[in-house]
């Protein structure tokens, strides 16, 4: 499917940066094939508008910030955050502002550690994600990186019980259990909701991730998926009580490429598994799907009807995101489209 070609996918929130990087200045970014600029404006919250300004047609994002404006670096025409120029140094002080001299503004909120935005009006708010405010879980930002695949690739695969045994072998996967755990479905109107037990390797490098020395554990999932490209790897050890809640935002750069923004919540402290314990942790399991994604095409075909993969249980979850996502479309007089 190519994203960029799904105009309801506009209308949906990603998390695009983390707001620490706005502390630079402007900054640029790709979503759904547009060009934004996103900036800190003065109570410290972002805003965003297209990265050209209306007068010569440089990016904005090469500019400076002014207040709660961005200004252009090119000749100094100064914009407000719902996209309107408010200055133009080279006219007399009392001139008018021309009523063309704008240019669009996009939803643009903090929330979770990052600046998110909707290119239009969004269909649904951002998710809510309770260990945010649940006084027993502390968020750490894992990572923040640009993949060459799609999300909706991202999605299938963070719901693939079956590829633990190959993909992850070096870590946590049973090589010599390939059978995957199943699921249990709910399906919600954001998406659904799938819950297992799954048996993991527990190697002594993993024993302050999981709580526990035993060999062989578990992890007690309870995930998430949200429309169209969001979900919730919802972790509890059973052996140790702990937590491990991530949650992963595939933000579509373009047809090819996404940004995946992950966070994670843990119930336990920085004295019992330090921060970077747990990035280094998870970065290697992350750097391991990646690099599988990456060697998949990132077209991927989203309609069931026309590639069916009923043959295997662990395929159910994908099949299940390429229906709603299907249903997503056609909801709106929409069409998968292909490259």
């Amino acid at each position: 499917m190519l994203v960029t070609k799904q105009p309801v996918l506009r209308r949906f929130w990603y998390a695009i940066l983390p707001m620490q990087m706005l502390d630079d200045g402007p900054q640029p970014f790709t979503l759904l094939g547009e060009k934004i600029v996103l900036w800190k404006k003065a109570d410290g919250s972002p805003a965003a508008v297209r990265d050209r300004c209306c007068h010569r047609t440089a990016m904005l994002s090469k500019g400076f910030v002014d207040g709660d404006h961005i200004v252009c670096g090119y000749h100094g025409w100064t914009y407000d955050c719902s996209g309107a120029c408010v200055r133009i140094p080279q006219q007399a002080a009392d001139a008018a502002i021309p009523p063309g001299a704008q240019v669009p503004a996009y939803h643009c909120v903090e929330k979770y550690g990052y600046a998110w935005v909707a290119l239009e009006d969004p269909l649904r708010p951002i998710p809510d994600f309770p260990e945010e405010t649940s006084g027993r879980h502390r968020r750490i930002l894992q990572f923040y990186q640009r993949w060459g695949t799609s999300p909706v690739r991202m999605m299938e695969n963070s719901f693939d019980n079956a590829h633990f045994s190959y993909v992850h072998k070096a870590n946590f996967g049973l090589f010599d259990q390939p059978q995957p755990a199943g699921y249990r479905f709910e399906e919600t109107d954001y998406g659904f909701e799938a819950e297992t037990l799954v048996p993991i390797r527990n190697p002594p490098e993993s024993h302050r991730i999981t709580g526990t020395t035993e060999p062989v554990t578990h992890r007690h999932l309870v995930n998430r998926y949200y429309l169209p490209f969001g979900r919730r790897f919802g972790c509890h050890y059973p052996a140790s009580g702990i937590d491990h809640v991530i949650y992963n935002c595939a933000t579509p750069i373009d047809d090819g490429s996404m940004m995946l923004a992950q966070w994670l919540y843990r119930s336990d402290t920085e004295a019992d598994c330090p921060t970077q314990a747990l990035i280094d942790w998870d970065e290697a399991i992350t750097k391991e799907d990646r690099e599988i994604l990456e060697a998949t095409d990132p077209d991927a075909c989203i309609d069931a009807r026309r590639r069916v993969e009923v043959h295997m249980a662990s395929d159910k979850p994908g099949l299940i995101i390429r229906r709603q996502l299907m249903a997503l479309l056609e909801a709106h007089g929409e069409r998968e489209v292909h490259g």
